[in-house]
């Protein structure tokens, strides 16, 4: 990995929502100087409570090497776009309509430099069509972060049609600073990898459960005690390499025929939207919750995701390792 000094380098949150508040906590603990921009008022009210919030999560989990204080020093919140102007890289975390994040573009590109990059967060959006009709589309990327994105190894670093390959490698490097195993998509596709994956499962699971073949914890549980007990360590291509090819290969035949392949929204999820649920945030989803138990459902999210991150830590990949050995040459140097 190049050596990186992150203290050097200024970068822009626009949006200060859930996500967007909780990296800015990310890249504060990598060294960056943080420009926050809220582009609604209730940002400015939430936002510093929320980053404590986060902050203090992390010092309770033994994350932090400054006091609290120290970084929030270095993070400035404002609703003046023109603050934005020093800035390196500018990440937009706003809603998911591409008319709103492409308001914030444009008053973005009109304050900082022409060789700054900006980026999205975006999960779904294609980035080739959310570059179109950008002053400059070739610095224009995705940076799609995963939630509480301190404590995840997790992000995917999208190229759209337009995109300088050149920006994108420097994104690339950088976030291994941010405590991240990227990857890096060269190539623009509709809700990228991570969401192609899961929204196959989802539909599967409500399938299976729709038609009364199982019930939703029986679809939890299935996930959580087979997959969740090796997909930390391995992932889906090593997991097939491990139980054998021969086998992976007999039960994708058997079973292929069988999958679900509806390309309509399934009954289930609209049903949840039409009664407005959002899970735990209002206690109405697939499963019913307390206040109580939606707030246990908070807290035990937020401890497994320290100590997953610590036991991942303890498994490296063979990136994590290569880049050790090449730490250690140096030092020894």
């Amino acid at each position: 990995m190049k050596n990186i000094d992150t203290t050097k380098i200024n970068v822009g949150v626009v949006g200060l929502g859930l996500m967007g508040t909780s990296l800015i906590v990310s890249l504060l603990m990598a060294g960056h100087r943080v420009i926050a921009i809220a582009p609604i008022n209730d940002d400015m009210t939430d936002a510093p409570q929320r980053i404590l919030e986060h902050l203090m999560i992390c010092e309770n989990a033994g994350s932090l090497n400054q006091p609290i204080d120290a970084y929030l020093s270095q993070l400035v919140i404002s609703q003046d776009y023109l603050l934005l102007a020093p800035c390196d890289i500018v990440l937009e975390c706003v809603i998911e309509i591409p008319e709103i994040k492409r308001s914030v573009y444009k008053k973005v590109e009109a304050i900082i430099s022409s060789d700054a990059i900006l980026a999205s967060n975006t999960s779904a959006i294609p980035i080739s069509d959310l570059q179109k009709g950008l002053v400059v589309p070739q610095r224009f990327l995705g940076i799609h972060w995963a939630e509480p994105s301190y404590f995840t190894r997790f992000m995917e670093i999208t190229c759209g049609i337009q995109t300088d390959a050149v920006h994108a490698e420097w994104v690339y490097e950088l976030a291994h600073c941010w405590g991240k195993e990227p990857t890096l998509l060269r190539k623009d596709i509709r809700g990228f990898v991570t969401n192609r994956l899961m929204y196959a499962v989802y539909r599967e699971g409500l399938s299976l459960v729709e038609k009364g073949t199982a019930s939703f914890d029986d679809v939890d549980k299935a996930f959580r005690y087979d997959v969740g007990s090796w997909i930390t360590l391995m992932g889906i291509f090593r997991r097939m390499d491990y139980l054998g090819l021969k086998d992976a290969f007999e039960s994708y035949n058997r079973l292929a025929p069988h999958f679900c392949n509806d390309e309509h929204i399934p009954a289930l999820m609209q049903t949840m939207v039409d009664k407005n649920a959002k899970g735990t945030r209002n206690c109405t989803g697939l499963y019913s919750y307390t206040p109580d138990e939606a707030k246990q459902w908070d807290d035990a999210f937020a401890a497994f995701n320290v100590d997953i991150y610590r036991l991942a830590a303890m498994y490296p990949s063979q990136r994590e390792k290569k880049r050790a050995i090449v730490a250690a040459n140096t030092f020894r140097k």
